[in-house]
C-alpha cells in the first residue's frame, strides 16, 4: 500500500493539515553552522534553577502518579494569587484548569465550542495554530485584517462585528498579538464584551504575552472587565515569562460551571499534566517575579536594538512593538516574505519566520523574535542590515529549496 492510499484512508481534515510554515523553514536551516535563529517564539535562557529544583525535588519525592485532572490544588491556588496580584481580580481555583501548554488549552476550548461548519472570528495576522485547531474540528476561522499604520496596528471594530454571522460561535483575540505586537485597548475590549453578550458569543482571549509590555505595567485583560459567568475563556502559559517553553505547562480561566466539561476534555486528551512539573510551576509563580521582570527588561533592550538599527532603512517598514517579543516587518518590493526568509538563511545566516505562516494577510512580511541574548541580536542585525537595505532584487529570483 502506497503513501497516497494510506493518506486517502484517514480523516481528510487531518490529512490536509499543512506543515507549519515556521517549522518548514526551521527544518531547512537548523543544521547550518553559526545560524542565529530568530524564527520561533522563545528566548534563549534556560529555565531558572529555583523552578527546575522544585520539579526535581518533587520527582525524587515520588510525585510520579496520576493526579488531579484540573491541576494540583497548590498550583491552582497559586494561579489565583498570581492573577489577583497581576490584574487585581479574584479568580477562584475552581475557575482554573492546568493544561499541556497553551496549545492544549486552545485545542480543548475549540473542541468544546465548535462543530463542523461553525466559525470563529479572529483579527489577522494571528498565531497560526488557532486555524489548525479549528480545522481539526471542522470549523472555519474568519480573518479580519488588522490595519497597519506607520505607528501601530489597529483593529476596525465595525469590520470585526460585521464578520459575525449565524454560524459564528466565538471571537479569538490574541493581545498582545503574535506576530504584530498589536495591543487591544480597554475601550475595544469593552465594546467586544458588550457585542458578545448581546449576541451570545464566546470570547477566547489568548493573553500569553500580557506581561510582556513596554509602555505599561500589564496589558488590559478581559478578566478585568468580565463577570465570572460571562462566556469567556482566557488562555495563558508558563512558557514565555518563566523560560519554560519545553515544559509544556499552561492554564486557562473559565466560568466555574464548565469545570467538569474541561476536566473531561483533559482526561480524554492527555489525562493531565505530570505532577512533578506542576510543582515547578508553583515555584515559578511564587518565586519567579524577578525573572519575569528581567525577561521584560531584556526584551525591551532587544526591541530597541532591532528598532534603532532598522528605522534608518527607508525601505524597511514595521510598527515599533509595544508588547510581545516580536516584530513584523516588510521590505519595499519584496512581495514574498517566505522567499526573502530563505534568502536571509542562505546569505545572512539568520532565521526569521515567514509572514505567510500567519495568514494570507501577511505574505509579504517576516516575523523577527527579539527575545534572545543582546549579543546574538547585535550580530544578527549586523548581518541583516546590508541585505535588507538592498531592497528587492531585480531580475534575480530569491533562492528557495
Amino acid at each position: 500500500m502506497g503513501a497516497i492510499d494510506l493518506l486517502a484512508s484517514i480523516n481528510p481534515r487531518i490529512a490536509s493539515l499543512p506543515e507549519s510554515g515556521i517549522v518548514e523553514l526551521v527544518n531547512y536551516g537548523r543544521e547550518i553552522p553559526d545560524l542565529i535563529p530568530l524564527w520561533v517564539g522563545e528566548g534563549d535562557l534556560a529555565t531558572p534553577d529555583f523552578i527546575s529544583d522544585a520539579a526535581i525535588e518533587a520527582l525524587r519525592d515520588g510525585q510520579t502518579f496520576y493526579t488531579y485532572q484540573r491541576g494540583i490544588p497548590p498550583l491552582r491556588q497559586a494561579l489565583g494569587e498570581y492573577l489577583k496580584k497581576t490584574y487585581g481580580v479574584d479568580i477562584s481555583p475552581e475557575r482554573t484548569i492546568v493544561t499541556i501548554g497553551g496549545m492544549q488549552a486552545t485545542m480543548e476550548t475549540v473542541q468544546m465550542l465548535l462543530g463542523p461548519g461553525d466559525e470563529i472570528v479572529a483579527p489577522s495576522p494571528v498565531w497560526p495554530n488557532i486555524k489548525a485547531a479549528v480545522d481539526i474540528v471542522g470549523g472555519q476561522v474568519i480573518n479580519v485584517p488588522l490595519q497597519n499604520g506607520n505607528a501601530s496596528w489597529t483593529l476596525d471594530l465595525d469590520r470585526l462585528f460585521d464578520s459575525c454571522g449565524h454560524k459564528t460561535k466565538a471571537f479569538f483575540l490574541n493581545s498582545p498579538n503574535n506576530p504584530t505586537a498589536w495591543i487591544m485597548t480597554r475601550e475595544d475590549q469593552i465594546s467586544i464584551r458588550d457585542f458578545a453578550r448581546e449576541h451570545g458569543l464566546w470570547i477566547i482571549a489568548d493573553e500569553v504575552y500580557g506581561r510582556m509590555v513596554y509602555e505599561m505595567d500589564v496589558a488590559p485583560s478581559f478578566l478585568q472587565i468580565c463577570e465570572p459567568d460571562d462566556r469567556l475563556v482566557v488562555i495563558n502559559t508558563f512558557s514565555k515569562n518563566w523560560s519554560m517553553t519545553g515544559w509544556r505547562i499552561g492554564w486557562l480561566v473559565m466560568p466555574e460551571a464548565l469545570g467538569q466539561v474541561y476536566e473531561n476534555l483533559v482526561q480524554f486528551n492527555t489525562s493531565g499534566v505530570p505532577t512533578f512539573l506542576q510543582h515547578g510551576a508553583v515555584a515559578a509563580l511564587e518565586k519567579g517575579e524577578h525573572h519575569v521582570r528581567e525577561m521584560i527588561a531584556r526584551c525591551r533592550q532587544g526591541r530597541d536594538i532591532v528598532c534603532d538599527a532598522l528605522e534608518p532603512l527607508p525601505n524597511v517598514h514595521f510598527a515599533r512593538p509595544g508588547g510581545s517579543f516580536y516584530m513584523l516587518l516588510s521590505v519595499d518590493g519584496e512581495m514574498d516574505g517566505r522567499a526573502l526568509a530563505y534568502r536571509l538563511v542562505n546569505e545572512a545566516n539568520v532565521g526569521l519566520a515567514p509572514g505567510s505562516a500567519f495568514g494570507e494577510d501577511s505574505k509579504r512580511y517576516m516575523r523577527l523574535c527579539f527575545g534572545v541574548s543582546l549579543d546574538k541580536l547585535k550580530t544578527a542585525i549586523e548581518r541583516l542590515v546590508p541585505i535588507l537595505s538592498e531592497g528587492a532584487r531585480t531580475g534575480k529570483e530569491n533562492s528557495l529549496p
